[in-house]
């Protein structure tokens, strides 16, 4: 039996991104490997068991007259995607401030941190019962790495009040306090978001957004040593 890893994925999606992956006979993926599937949309056909339906959003099945794509995931129901979208809003509005207050502080932040908030926005698809959201770009540091970019790691270090007392105290305060919003709207969205496939997408995008501010963080604490093992 052979493994396909994230590491075999990845490596193949950066030669020529693919939208739709044959899984051979004899071949079985890692939990890994299955989950860069599912962040990514990629339709997965597994010829060991070709009546599975083990897509990733759109799923393709096996059937007597060829293969055809499962439905999509249903838009959330009325009541939960207003709830959604008004908490989602809000949190749009938090990454707006939070940007604003940075602009006075540090250009540079405050330019990467509105990065931020264009890849939340997009999310606001998930109400529909989509997540068609390009993955963001890992810039790999010694805790977070491609393998774990999508998956909730916690903060590298606990903020205190030792930390406002520093010269980009304030910054660190304030993207501290983003990142335990998103953190909070993930657990909430579980309750909203039905569909599982879907709400592990949201979780994988949001993963993502909230560990580029964790780093972001760790660059406003300033040296070289990665904090997380600190």
């Amino acid at each position: 039996m052979k493994f396909i890893t994230e590491t075999d994925l990845r490596d193949l999606y950066k030669i020529q991104p693919f939208t739709d992956y044959d899984l051979q006979e004899g071949e079985r993926l890692t939990p890994g490997a299955r989950q860069f599937l599912l962040d990514r949309g990629v339709d997965l056909y597994d010829r060991n068991d070709p009546y599975a339906d083990i897509g990733t959003g759109n799923s393709v099945v096996g059937n007597s007259t060829g293969t055809q794509k499962a439905e999509t995931a249903k838009p959330l129901g009325d009541r939960k995607k207003r709830l959604f979208c008004a908490k989602f809003n809000v949190l749009k509005a938090d990454f707006l401030i939070a940007a604003k207050d940075l602009l006075e502080l540090d250009v540079c932040t405050s330019q990467q941190l509105t990065g931020l908030y264009r890849q939340f926005a997009k999310l606001s698809q998930v109400a529909e019962g989509k997540c068609d959201v390009p993955d963001l770009n890992c810039n790999a540091c010694t805790g977070i790495t491609g393998e774990n970019f999508s998956c909730c790691i916690g903060a590298c270090f606990e903020i205190t009040e030792f930390h406002m007392q520093m010269p980009k105290g304030k910054e660190m305060l304030i993207l501290a306090k983003l990142r335990s919003e998103l953190e909070a709207f993930d657990v909430e969205a579980e309750e909203l978001v039905s569909d599982a496939k879907l709400q592990q997408q949201l979780t994988a995008k949001l993963n993502q957004i909230i560990n580029s501010i964790s780093q972001m963080i760790c660059a406003a604490m300033g040296g070289s040593e990665c904090q997380r093992k600190a």
